[in-house]
């Protein structure tokens, strides 16, 4: 961030050490701001809105669960080296830490004009601001029932689902799975995905005759492309691109498709992994705050453009920007930034970044890296990737990028959780 927090602070009435020593403000002047979404994007917006707003700004996170488990470092559950218990986190600290309104309920509907919730109890709450980050949601495949034909790509009891069903193979079995059109939530996941399957069914259960495939929607590996292609010949991974779904039985647990525009194909597996493409979460298409399949925001503070004071983070914002973990806790905290300067009067940060970055696990013990940095184009009024300078960045898979991959995930899951 640009900004100087002790500039920001001042400006709201604070010393610069605003969070041990904060003003006392009457109850008459607080900026309420809700958030919807308890994950990377809103757990981390709604944290940060209370480090660097204090006392001057009223918090309500509404999340439904009361435990989120992360989607980063899910595919190690896959192969016996994570739980999902490993990577449950609470929202005690959000509660206890940093004195956040936290209300584990869903939201039916939003009054854009009046500025008003209604809650799943039937109760109401109004805001001043409010952050939507609802995550993503999926587009219907005929057939397609996610309880037999696990997408595992919101972490949890699908995960576990695929597990149970992975562990069931014996050799000679086939693993199918899909990747979904882009733009999808983590972009390196699923070619990650494939990779850690396919050592984990030669490497650690010793099968030599478990065949794999990848049937890409995209026209080819849409991220770090050599190195998964690489990956993927020497695990012998058959990888199909241009793959349009057009149905699933997911009893028989087979999927009918086209491939480069040509007639139908049914393919059989003993495990179907179908991952559909994506969409903006629910009640971003309820609160009517959509454009196709994605929400248009102003990047300079995330606020819709189809609806004043309503701001929309994460997987759901429909910039150019990745959808991932490590990119939705740095777009929550320019909006962060951003709605506490607005209540304060000031001005924006003209010029804000983000950054993502990731590992990607290929086996049970090595992992790629790769990083990239967003800045905001006054011209095209759009996030665009900077170049040169050491950016993008990436690196090939080693065991010490395995090793760095737990330190950058827990050093994440810290910032947005405790």
């Amino acid at each position: 961030m640009n900004i100087s927090r002790r500039i920001l602070l001042k400006a709201m009435g604070f010393g610069t050490v605003a969070l041990l020593t904060p003003k006392i403000i009457s109850a008459a002047t607080l900026q309420h701001v809700v958030v919807v979404g308890g994950g990377f994007a809103g757990a981390t917006a709604a944290k940060y809105l209370k480090i660097w707003g204090g006392l001057a700004v009223e918090v309500t996170l509404i999340e439904a669960n009361s435990t989120y488990t992360s989607p980063i470092l899910s595919n190690l559950v896959l192969n016996g080296q994570k739980t999902t218990q490993n990577l449950e986190f609470n929202y005690v600290s959000h509660s206890t830490k940093y004195a956040i309104n936290v209300v584990h309920t869903t939201v039916d509907s939003i009054d854009k004009s009046g500025q008003v919730l209604t809650l799943g109890d039937g109760s109401t709450l109004s805001y001043d601001r409010l952050i939507l980050a609802p995550g993503i949601d999926f587009i219907d495949i005929p057939g397609l029932d996610s309880s037999k034909v696990p997408h595992a790509w919101k972490a949890g009891v699908q995960t576990n689902l695929l597990k149970t069903q992975i562990d069931e193979l014996v050799d000679g079995d086939h693993f199918v799975m899909t990747v979904p059109a882009s733009p999808y939530r983590c972009p390196p996941g699923p070619y990650e995905r494939a990779c850690v399957v396919a050592d984990y069914l030669k490497n650690t259960k010793g099968f030599s005759n478990c065949s794999v495939t990848v049937l890409d929607a995209n026209a080819n590996i849409t991220v770090e492309t050599d190195m998964f292609q690489a990956q993927f010949d020497g695990y012998g991974i058959n990888y199909r691109p241009n793959v349009v779904v057009q149905s699933v039985d997911s009893d028989a647990r087979s999927i009918t498709f086209t491939e480069n525009g040509g007639a139908l194909q049914t393919l059989s597996s003993q495990v179907l992994n179908v991952i559909p493409s994506h969409k903006a979460g629910k009640i971003i298409f309820d609160a009517g705050l959509n454009y196709g399949n994605w929400a248009p925001i102003n990047p300079l503070s995330y606020e819709s453009t189809l609806a004043s004071n309503i701001h929309i983070i994460g997987d759901s914002q429909g910039t150019g920007q990745p959808k991932a973990g490590h990119q939705a806790n740095s777009e929550a905290k320019v909006c962060a930034d951003a709605i506490l300067r607005s209540l304060q009067g000031l001005q924006l940060d003209p010029a804000p970044k983000t950054n993502s970055a990731c590992y990607s696990p290929v086996s049970s013990t090595q992992a790629s890296w790769l990083t990239a940095v967003y800045e905001y184009n006054e011209a095209t009024k759009q996030m665009q990737m900077v170049t040169g300078g050491g950016y993008p960045a990436a690196a090939l898979p080693t065991t010490g990028n395995y090793s760095a991959m737990f330190n950058w995930a827990g050093n994440l899951f810290a910032d947005t959780f405790s």
